[in-house]
């Protein structure tokens, strides 16, 4: 038997390598030496973790169990691998297991699955055999083709087809070319491509091999965030593995082909996911873009012709190799082939990561992948791309999610975080937020980009407080359509997209905000106030011992009032009111 124990980010940051030791411990104690404990990447269900699964000796899944807190473990091993009974209280509902059987997994296949740092379970599931197909019955032209007429599409969230990417760089001669993995994933709430290098990273190496024999290079780099420990360990030990294996190096499968990789570890810089300003990057220089054209393909990474795909593209190619165009290209829309990954947040049930078909309604992802809305609230919005998106509003839930419908309605796919809002988001408030992140990671190269959306942002604060005119939101529609004429690279020219979305679909949010001076949903502080309603307050004073700055005053037994002057709005009266006699208006 084996014991797994989810040890992506998400499950290690909710205890799960104590979780691990605590079972290794037990087991041992027990004298179970039929029983190997093991780890593996992201299962999906991040609201699950720490999860444990439990495999018998053929091989298939007899439990899955969730939230296993070291203190649950002696449970699983008396009652299950010591009683053969699965421990109900601990074992995943069928509500949970939909969230998984209602996805469609080509790039999470092995999410969950295989022990990331052990290539020989890679190999298992097929991997690799992609590289030695190609390296042995396809010419480089066999398998640019193949890519193009899978139509495969870059996940980062610009949608340029993959395959005439790669048929662009492939004629340029050059001394030395380079395939270069985009893997530093600044978005807010996008976590797709750390999940698949930290339970999956072979994927992603086999697939840039297969590029660089495609397009003739014999250089690879991936460009990941520092702030991704798990990942770059991971990603090191297979490019380490594949280099022991001969998967990596010289003559790679007696072919003559030689390929091999490098990890670059990014700082954190927004803008470095940018093709241009991550190739500087690498190069040592400070991440700023670089003017287009010429395109990378042309002169990228040391002016030399290089592609670069995110994650995610990559992680498909080798089962396109494998399966052939005709069935990826049997998935999606027309236009929008194969699969989606979308790292799912916010307000919702089930936060984690779907994998589903393009074309598949934002309806179908919320409501019956996601678990829908909790605490009874109304669904609001959907926030697509991070801060270079755009919002999908409750009146177009049933928009089927690829990239020309989302371009239709004024969104964009970006690389695939999904924040959905319920009906206490302020929708102006939203827009502000992602400003302010992208008004701190422009890298200051290009004016439009620099003082463009600095001045954005001010206009927008100033609304938030209510000092905002009408004559404003003219002004910030118009100010946003210069900022994406003008912006030197896609950080500026999308920053404008969260404000010129919510213009679009919530305007009547910012005329209350500016016209009436309030905030609808209640979150701007400025224009919200608490106040006691005195027939319910009966003077327990757990308002006032609860108030951080002392606002609010009154004797036990008799309502209290809140100084409004004082007053933070920081919401502890509300929270421990037991009487509902405080509102927020």
């Amino acid at each position: 038997m084996k014991v797994v124990v989810g040890q992506g980010s998400c499950g290690v940051a909710t205890g799960a390598r104590k979780t691990s030791d605590e079972l290794e411990r037990l087991i041992a104690e027990k004298g179970l030496t039929n029983v190997a404990v093991d780890l593996t990447g992201c299962v999906g269900t991040c609201y699950l973790e720490p999860i444990v699964d439990v495999y018998g000796d053929d091989g298939a899944l007899q439990a899955r169990y969730v939230k296993v807190q070291p203190d649950k473990a002696a449970a699983i091993v008396e009652e299950h691998l010591m009683g053969g009974r699965i421990v109900e209280d601990l074992a995943i509902s069928r509500q949970d297991e939909a969230f998984l059987s209602q996805q469609k997994r080509i790039v999470l296949r092995n999410c969950g699955v295989i022990n990331p740092e052990n290539i020989d379970e890679y190999i298992a599931m097929d991997g690799y055999a992609a590289l030695g197909k190609v390296l042995t019955e396809m010419t480089p032209e066999d398998v640019i083709k193949c890519v193009t007429d899978s139509g495969l599409r870059g996940r980062g969230g610009g949608g340029f087809p993959t395959g005439r990417k790669w048929a662009l760089c492939a004629p340029n001669k050059a001394p030395q070319k380079y395939v270069v993995c985009n893997a530093d994933e600044g978005d807010p709430g996008a976590f797709m491509d750390r999940s698949v290098l930290e339970g999956d990273p072979h994927s992603v190496i086999e697939a840039m091999a297969i590029a660089g024999y495609a397009i003739g290079a014999t250089q690879g780099y991936v460009y990941v965030r520092a702030e991704y420990p798990i990942a770059v360990h991971r990603l090191q030990i297979a490019i380490d593995q594949a280099r022991e294996y001969g998967l990596l190096g010289k003559d790679i499968f007696g072919s003559g082909f030689d390929f091999d990789l490098h990890i670059r570890l990014g700082a954190g810089a927004f803008v470095c996911g940018e093709e241009t300003a991550l190739m500087t990057s690498i190069e040592g220089n400070r991440g700023e873009p670089r003017p287009r054209p010429p395109y990378p393909a042309v002169k990228g990474l040391y002016n030399s012709p290089t592609v670069e795909n995110n994650v995610e593209t990559f992680a498909n190619i080798p089962q396109i190799i494998l399966r052939g165009a005709e069935w990826f290209a049997s998935m999606g829309t027309e236009r929008s082939k194969g699969t989606k990954v979308f790292a799912l947040g916010g307000k919702i049930k089930h936060t984690g990561l779907v994998e589903i078909p393009m074309g598949t309604t934002l309806r179908h992802i919320i409501e019956d992948i996601g678990g829908g809305i909790p605490g009874g609230k109304k669904f609001k919005a959907a926030q697509t791309g991070g801060p270079s998106g755009g919002c999908i509003p409750a009146s177009l839930i049933d928009t089927e999610v690829d990239y020309d419908n989302l371009t239709a309605i004024g969104c964009m796919m970006g690389s695939g975080g999904l924040i959905v809002m319920d009906e206490d988001t302020c929708m102006v408030d939203m827009a502000k937020f992602f400003l302010e992140f992208t008004v701190d990671e422009s890298c200051g190269k290009c004016t439009p980009c620099r003082v463009g959306t600095k001045r954005l942002l001010e206009l927008l604060d100033k609304i938030t407080k209510g000092n905002g005119t009408l004559e404003d939101l003219d002004r910030m529609e118009e100010l946003c359509h210069y900022i994406k004429q003008n912006s030197l690279c896609g950080l500026g020219q999308t920053a404008p997209n969260p404000v010129l979305a919510t213009l679009k679909f919530f305007r009547d949010e910012y005329v209350a905000h500016v016209t009436d001076k309030v905030c609808p949903a209640g979150v701007c502080k400025d224009l919200v106030s608490y106040s006691i309603i005195a027939d319910k307050c009966k003077g327990c004073t757990k308002c006032a011992r609860n108030c951080p700055v002392g606002a609010i005053s009154g004797t036990i037994k008799n309502p209290h009032e809140i100084n409004q002057t004082a007053c933070i709005k920081c919401g502890a009266c509300i929270s421990n009111c037991p009487f509902g006699a405080i509102v927020k208006k």
